[in-house]
């Protein structure tokens, strides 16, 4: 790889250091991350105009280096790759405040981005579907998968109705803009992540929040807190609200890592964190709900109601 970093970016690299799928290697004091493109190309043009604009109102993210041919895109052993250059210090944490106001840094204008996530439930049945079809023909063999996967298609179903229903019963009101987003954030939050513009979507605000919320639970952080304090920091509407509780009931933990797992990625012990505070997660749940039902009537869940705290 080093061979082709030094052809394709003119770069005089002296090693290249591998993690997973992404390449890495200093130069000049500067780190550079070589990494796979997960994105199709029509969201690519879009992530660098949003990266430029965002820069033209001095906010900074890691830059998208273009190679001797002048494009981003560079094809190596049949796959493509992006180089990024971050942008700052790439351990520093971004606070749930920070992370508030970045959402706020740039809405969806009326032209169509490709970047703009639709319909949650939708995907979310989609992909549903998918996994239903997928555990019959290959997750024989995947002992855990196999006794905890109908409780978190039923959590997931769960969720699809609840949001289904949200957005039935309530309408979108000025304060729901559609923000700059994130396909997925963790816990801790760092800005090698964050500031990766590869990573960039465009979705209703609360997206990223409860991606956030999600993360911090299972870092074993006081969730609840976290959740009171965007609810105290930002004037949220029944519908945001609605859709960040149905958020919080997808399980986007459990499927991500189940995809890796299905993908010979990661190993299926990974799980057992996640399985072991499922009765936990759902006390959290009826918290969550009891907390954000303080600012809006959301509907209930008679199932985690029921829940003893």
């Amino acid at each position: 790889m080093k061979e082709s970093l030094n052809y394709y970016y003119n770069l005089n690299i002296s090693e290249v250091l591998k993690y997973n799928e992404i390449y890495y290697f200093k130069l000049n004091n500067q780190e550079y991350y070589f990494v796979p493109l997960k994105r199709q190309e029509k969201e690519l043009t879009d992530i660098l105009a949003v990266s430029e604009e965002l820069k033209s109102r001095h906010i900074f993210v890691h830059a998208l280096i273009p190679n001797i041919f002048n494009t981003v895109i560079t094809n190596v052993y049949n796959t493509n790759y992006c180089l990024l250059m971050p942008y700052g210090d790439t351990k520093e944490e971004i606070t749930l405040p920070a992370l508030i106001s970045f959402n706020k840094s740039l809405v969806l204008n009326s032209l169509k981005s490709n970047l703009y996530r639709l319909s949650w439930a939708n995907l979310w049945s989609q992909k549903i579907d998918y996994f239903e079809y997928q555990i019959s023909e290959l997750g024989k063999d995947k002992e855990l998968i196999l006794n905890s996967f109908s409780y978190y298609i039923g959590l997931g179903e769960n969720a699809i109705s609840y949001v289904n229903n949200a957005t039935l019963k309530y309408k979108p009101t000025p304060s729901d803009k559609i923000c700059l987003s994130h396909r997925r954030i963790g816990f801790p939050n760092y800005k090698l992540n964050y500031l990766n513009p590869l990573s960039f979507i465009f979705d209703l605000e609360v997206r990223d929040l409860a991606e956030f919320l999600k993360s911090a639970f299972f870092a074993n952080e006081d969730t609840l807190s976290y959740l009171k304090e965007a609810l105290k920091s930002n004037t949220y509407s029944i519908y945001s609200l609605s859709l960040l509780y149905g958020r919080l009931l997808y399980p986007t933990y459990y499927f991500d890592l189940y995809e890796r797992i299905m993908n010979n990625e990661e190993s299926e012990e990974l799980l057992l964190p996640i399985l072991e505070k499922a009765p936990k997660y759902e006390l959290f749940l009826k918290e969550a709900y009891l907390e954000i039902s303080k600012y809006a009537p959301i509907d209930r869940i008679e199932w985690l109601l029921k829940k003893e705290l």
